[in-house]
């Protein structure tokens, strides 16, 4: 070819600029990575051509899901007061996260109520958007130090033996399913020292019947990771295997003889199964919620015609008077806490039982004689 031609050739070729041949080389799709892509030795870098094609199906969750994942509790209430003062609720700002959290202390809330609540909002909040704590902490802090009366725990009733038997014998008077249930749910919760949420959640897989008792298989609570397996002894008392045994015998008369050990009865005296609660699945679905078993328990401590000294009445009562009962009877510390199941090292056992038991047996005004020239009537009225 001559030089003639070559020049020709060239003449003739289309000419393009650097940024229109990098357009040109462009890959005709965009590709899927950013800071998390990890790829293993071999493979292709992802792109749009080898993305997954949803479709309306992979964008919509059943019935169930949305049941269980509908706003409860703190949530509800926030969006509540957010829409009452004008503000987005998700994903919120920083400003309404913190203003919030000064409505909570209006309130004189407990610090561990507001703690827990400002939690729960704050997790809800979609990845990424979640709204700054430390303004909220730095309120807090003032708050815990301003207001010592919010840091009180306020205990609830123990429910010691005297009281819990009247409560069982009660639940079991007119002879309903759901006094079985109760009566079961009472017994187990003494001797378990259960929190409401643990009873509730037990299922018959994890019972099994030893002579004397029942072994209790345990995943994990509030404070073990590890799984547990529990042997509770039965007592004269409180019958812990006849009254569970009726229980779960009922249930097995029904074809139950799986999953939640404490559910719902209807007015029938059926159990709850998949199949009837279906119209009104709820976050715990066969489960019973703690605050159902929380009201279950105020119902029969008022039925047996029982009153406190003035504390308040709930479930968690049932496991306070457990670990009185043991206090009083001489349990050290350490028993307790492993009966407990508390944290190790937890101060409850010794300075919540333990320390006020030894106190009222060591009272030192009862090696103080009564002194006799006193009035035996006294009238407190002023000026008598």
């Amino acid at each position: 070819m001559s030089l003639r031609e070559r020049d020709d050739e060239i003449v003739d070729a289309e000419l393009v600029d650097d940024r229109e041949l990098a357009l040109v080389e462009a890959p005709a799709h965009r590709l899927l990575v950013d800071h998390h892509t990890v790829l293993y030795p071999g493979q292709e870098l992802p792109t749009t051509a080898n993305a997954p094609a949803y479709t309306k199906r992979d964008l919509y969750v059943g019935d169930e899901a949305a049941a269980a994942l509908q706003d409860t509790g703190p949530m509800r209430a926030f969006k509540d007061w957010c829409m009452q003062q004008g503000r987005v609720p998700v994903p919120c700002t920083t400003a309404t996260y913190t203003e919030y959290s000064r409505h909570l202390m209006a309130r004189s809330l407990k610090v561990s109520t507001i703690k827990n609540y400002m939690s729960q909002i704050r997790t809800a909040m979609p990845p990424g958007k979640k709204p700054d704590t430390s303004l909220y902490l730095r309120l807090l802090k003032n708050y815990r130090k301003n207001n010592k009366r919010a840091l009180r725990v306020r205990r609830a009733f123990p429910i010691t033996l005297p009281y819990l038997i009247p409560m069982m014998e009660k639940a079991e008077e007119d002879g309903r399913p759901v006094g079985w249930r109760d009566a079961a749910m009472l017994a187990f919760g003494y001797r378990f020292l259960g929190r409401s949420v643990e009873d509730a959640d037990l299922e018959i897989e994890d019972l099994t019947f030893i002579a004397g008792g029942i072994l209790v298989w345990l995943p994990e609570d509030k404070t073990h990771d590890e799984e547990q397996n529990l042997v509770l002894l039965d007592r004269a008392d409180i019958q812990l295997v006849p009254r569970l045994t009726r229980w779960l015998d009922y249930m097995a008369n029904q074809g139950i003889t799986s999953g939640p050990v404490f559910r719902h009865v209807l007015k029938s005296g059926k159990v709850a199964t998949a199949e009837t609660r279906a119209k009104t699945a709820t976050v715990r679905g066969l489960h019973l919620r703690a605050q159902t078993v929380n009201d279950r328990v105020k119902h029969w401590f008022g039925a047996a015609g029982l009153v406190t000294d003035g504390r308040h009445v709930s479930s968690q009562g049932v496991r306070a008077g457990a670990a009185t009962d043991l206090a009083q009877a001489g349990a050290t510390d350490e028993e307790l806490e492993r009966a407990g199941r508390w944290r190790p090292g937890s101060n409850v056992p010794r300075t919540v039982y333990v320390r006020p038991a030894q106190a009222e047996r060591n009272d030192p005004f009862t090696r103080v004689p009564i002194h006799l020239g006193v009035e035996d009537s006294f009238d407190p009225r002023p000026g008598n």
